[in-house]
């Protein structure tokens, strides 16, 4: 076991839509405007979140999600990415407790225990008073290893902030570390995967930099820098990784395709991969490569344009024909399939690589954790090889595929998905290949393989 002082905290909210992210980016582009060097995280399977850190740090954030990691690798994680930073801030995931159907485990709650973080609870103040102690204090006492330390007031005026600050930190033995008032134009609009991502907000900076602004006024910063100093040694397995072989993998990253873990690229890296940024939306074709990476975004937005890159569309089906390795999850699966239904009934052409059709539907299909379980050998594993996954998606197709099994976390249904021969992965299920690694060496064997077969 290895141990290493990681100054660390969690803003965390009782529910969705509290101001988590507003006050995440606000506190980083203000740390950093201190000339502290912050790392970034997000519990849980959230992509767009990171998105938003990344932009304001400048580094990749990072997704520390229990159930597909598990708690060692997730621990680990966190120290290998925050080892060379002043602080760490962690981004919780919908209410504090809210995990795995009528349990907190995979909560905020659960990775702030696992990692022993302390918790800043964001409260959205509007339309309350006295109340807001209740709150605070309900969050603090529910379960006893909680470890909230502090908590900021969200859409509070100055005047309210000082008049109930005293008597909520004697209520519930909680200090307040500040407030943020309501600001206009500063909220990060939605669709129907969460937050619109932060390459299509065009002003993103200057909501940023006012947030921070605001945040350098009303938020004690020293306050939570002591908070963050007070965290236990992170304790943790250390884990080594050696390269396989080197190969080039093209990665197509563009606006349709632009969900990846951070992390889950770098250890194909670390394995010996070059990845290779290439754009079904605009290049011709694919860039000279040994394996392909298709993730997961929004193709359904642009739907017509991936149609008429025919030129893309051809050359990515024929790499698939030759049999160079493919790995596509969620929107990079559709984009594999013959067709394209959009919601006004239009139909456009994607690259035919399966045959089927996948089309948008009026709410989430299949949504949640899940395990995958090989019924065969295949690209990643052995027959029963096994990794955990999420599915979010609004889209569905008429061919997701048989080649595994997937088992809702909960026990309560299970289903076939995913296309996987000697060459591919296909499927809706999204994956992050840290949850087992054997999936991601045996990528790049089997990118070596056509490599030189091919030569």
């Amino acid at each position: 076991m290895a141990e290493m002082f990681v100054p660390r905290f969690m803003i965390a909210a009782p529910n969705s839509g509290s101001g988590k992210t507003t006050i995440v980016c606000a506190l980083l582009k203000a740390l950093l405007d201190q000339a502290y060097k912050v790392s970034a995280f997000k519990s849980g399977p959230d992509y767009i979140d990171p998105m938003f850190h990344s932009r304001v740090i400048g580094a990749k954030s990072r997704n520390l999600d229990l159930f597909m990691l598990g708690r060692e690798t997730t621990k680990y994680l966190l120290a290998k990415n925050a080892s060379d930073c002043d602080i760490a801030v962690l981004e919780g995931a919908m209410g504090f407790y809210d995990g795995m159907g009528k349990t907190e485990q995979y909560s905020a709650y659960d990775l702030a225990r696992t990692t022993k973080t302390p918790v800043i609870l964001v409260v959205n103040g509007k339309g309350a008073a006295l109340s807001l102690a209740a709150v605070i204090k309900g969050f603090k006492t529910f379960r006893p290893d909680a470890n909230v330390k502090g908590a900021i007031l969200n859409n509070v005026t100055a005047m309210s902030y000082k008049f109930y600050k005293e008597v909520i930190e004697l209520e519930t033995g909680v200090k307040l570390v500040g407030y943020l008032p309501h600001m206009e134009n500063c909220n990060f609009e939605s669709r129907h995967l969460g937050l619109i991502t932060a390459e299509e907000i065009g002003d993103l900076q200057e909501i940023i930099g006012r947030l921070a602004e605001q945040a350098a006024k009303t938020i004690d910063i020293d306050a939570l820098l002591g908070i963050a100093n007070s965290a236990e040694k992170l304790v943790y397995e250390e884990q080594t990784i050696t390269s396989v072989a080197k190969v080039k993998i093209a990665i197509a990253q563009d606006k349709a395709f632009c969900f990846y873990y951070q992390d889950e690229l770098d250890l194909l890296q670390e394995f010996g991969a070059e990845l290779i940024p290439f754009s079904p939306l605009i290049d011709k074709e694919l860039p000279e490569c040994d394996g392909i990476i298709l993730g997961g975004g929004y193709p359904e937005l642009y739907a017509k344009q991936l149609s008429d890159n025919i030129s893309m569309r051809a050359s990515i089906k024929t790499a698939l024909k030759i049999g160079k390795p493919c790995f596509a999850e969620c929107g990079g699966f559709m984009y594999l399939l013959e067709h394209f239904k959009a919601a006004e009934g239009e139909v456009y052409e994607w690259t035919g690589a399966i045959s089927g059709e996948t089309f948008m539907t009026s709410k989430l299909n299949r949504f949640g954790y899940i395990t995958l379980t090989a019924e065969h050998d295949n690209i990643f594993c052995e027959a029963g090889g096994q990794i955990n996954g999420h599915e979010f998606h609004y889209s569905d197709s008429n061919n997701n595929g048989h080649d595994f099994l997937a088992v809702k976390a909960s026990g309560i249904s299970e289903w076939a998905c995913s296309h996987a021969d000697k060459n591919l992965y296909a499927g809706y299920p999204h994956i992050h290949l840290w949850g087992n690694i054997e999936f991601a060496r045996n990528f790049i064997r089997a990118c070596d393989r056509f490599a030189k077969n091919r030569d």
